[in-house]
């Protein structure tokens, strides 16, 4: 069990030494890479099953114990959090194999992603709150990196646009350890759970709970922090753009659910009332944003941002039910925002811009790709069967049961328009005829994209497109895992004992 948990971190990191090791060897590095991301989903399986038969497990690093060492801690949430880094970590590498250029290859695109999976990975499986910093810090360079190589100017300014949006993260997050260390005496996130609960000083604990709040809500782009996002995630390779989106927001969500379940629960009325506004917020800023685009990546970046708000309303209502639409959503979103950008850059690469008004045809010339946007589209806007269907009805179910009819409608009116962004893509890129060359053209398109290149990134889009159908069909087992995982959430007694011991409640 201890190396199930060491090992989504370390197989990353030394895959990344050895891509280092044999730098602008750019083959080899295709080969470590998949190689590594394969592993990497090998052995997340065995910790979700693992922590699904066992309960949360957890080792300390160093045979230091808790609350005093560095303690990596699994319980079912973070366990399908792991998952999901794993498989979006596949399935880019596997897309980057048929859009990434030689150049990028062979100076450290590959092991970038690695680092970049070591971080994500680490945030999830950590358990007190300054490695939670530390694995934000190593995120961070990682990105900055992705974000910035290759040097053209876009992508410059959207690398400098993060990487200051991210210090100023850093800030507030070391603020609020800082506060909330000085009045407990402890970063051990178990060990804060009790020690909240008899503080000497309980007038903070709702200071430091905004300070995280903030600096969670910068991370995962929710109102008002979320102009950072549409500014640089549309400058990078669409395969960064695609491991950005469903990982990089999705650590700062579950950094807000680990802490606002754990930590901070004395004052819900307060704290969660808080989220639900933000909530509400960020789904209509999102898709009012996205409704205003025709590039896109711009597009789909808006919508990143009102899929936040569905994450963040099942937090803010905090019931079992509420909590298990989350983590159902979160699987379905990660899934669905990523086989989209997937389209996006297919779409470019055969019509050679990101600009709506000037792709078309692609239904007629290209009727795959056309059914595997069609899929996660529908999927995003609450079509059913398909996955996202499911995943809002729980969360509005949630909301009516706990009286919150105001957040119920914004989810149903952004799912509506969520529907007309996506038939927006699908009239302009997809059923009107191209501005820029004829049908007859259309067939031969493809021929400027080499049929190996062109099969790989259809490889991972079909896979992708796949599950969010299979979700939806299958939905019964995915439901019963996510209300598994939100029971430990809300009751967090095995994590507790997983991580202090038994007999840790007073």
């Amino acid at each position: 069990m201890d190396m199930l948990l060491v090992l989504p971190i370390v197989i990353p990191f030394s895959m990344g030494i050895i891509c280092i090791a044999t730098w602008g060897q750019r083959q080899l590095h295709r080969l470590i890479a998949l190689a590594g991301t394969s592993s990497l989903l090998l052995i997340a399986s065995l910790l979700l099953l693992t922590v699904q038969q066992d309960g949360p497990i957890s080792t300390e690093v160093g045979n230091w114990p808790a609350p005093f060492g560095i303690v990596i801690v699994a319980d079912l949430f973070s366990a399908i959090m792991v998952m999901m880094a794993a498989l979006m970590g596949f399935c880019v590498v596997l897309f980057s194999f048929g859009s990434i250029d030689p150049q990028r290859e062979r100076f450290g695109y590959y092991p970038s992603i690695l680092f970049l999976l070591m971080g994500v990975c680490g945030a999830f499986l950590t358990g007190d709150l300054f490695n939670l910093y530390v694995w934000f810090e190593v995120m961070l360079i990682s990105s900055f990196v992705l974000l910035g190589m290759g040097g053209e100017r876009a992508q410059l300014e959207g690398a400098i646009k993060y990487f200051a949006l991210n210090l100023l993260i850093s800030a507030f997050f070391l603020s609020a350890v800082g506060i909330l260390y000085a009045i407990t005496g402890a970063l051990n996130m178990a060990d804060l759970s009790l020690k909240l609960q008899t503080v000497k000083q309980p007038e903070l604990v709702p200071v430091v709970a905004v300070l995280f709040l903030v600096a969670f809500g910068i991370k995962a782009a929710a109102f008002p922090f979320f102009f950072w996002l549409p500014a640089s995630y549309h400058v990078p390779p669409v395969a960064v753009t695609t491991l950005f989106s469903g990982l990089m927001t999705k650590v700062g969500v579950y950094a807000m659910i680990r802490v606002f379940t754990l930590l901070f629960t004395q004052q819900v009325g307060y704290t969660h009332g808080l989220i639900l506004v933000i909530a509400g917020f960020t789904m209509v800023t999102g898709v009012l944003g996205a409704m205003a685009q025709y590039d896109f990546r711009r597009l789909l970046s808006f919508h990143i941002i009102s899929q936040i708000g569905y994450l963040l309303m099942g937090l803010g209502l905090y019931t079992v039910t509420s909590l298990a639409g989350t983590i159902f959503f979160m699987v379905h979103v990660i899934i669905a925002k990523s086989a989209l950008f997937l389209v996006s850059g297919i779409a470019q690469r055969v019509g050679g811009t990101y600009d709506l008004k000037k792709l078309g045809s692609f239904y007629r010339g290209y009727p795959l790709l056309a059914v595997l946007f069609v899929l996660p589209a529908f999927s995003l806007a609450g079509i059913p069967p398909l996955s996202g269907f499911w995943a809002k009805l729980v969360l509005i179910r949630a909301g009516l049961e706990t009286d919150q009819y105001l957040i119920v409608l914004v989810a149903l009116v952004v799912s509506v328009l969520t529907l007309y962004s996506m038939t927006k893509i699908w009239a302009e890129a997809f059923w009107k005829d191209s501005p820029t060359y004829h049908e007859a053209d259309i067939e031969q398109a493809v021929e400027a994209i080499p049929r190996r290149d062109y099969r790989l990134m259809l490889l991972p889009l079909v896979l992708l497109a796949s599950l969010t159908l299979l979700i939806g069909l299958i939905a019964e087992p995915v439901m019963n895992l996510a209300l598994e995982a939100a029971a430990q959430l809300r009751n967090p007694d095995l994590y507790l004992q997983a991580v202090l011991g038994n007999g840790v409640r007073p």
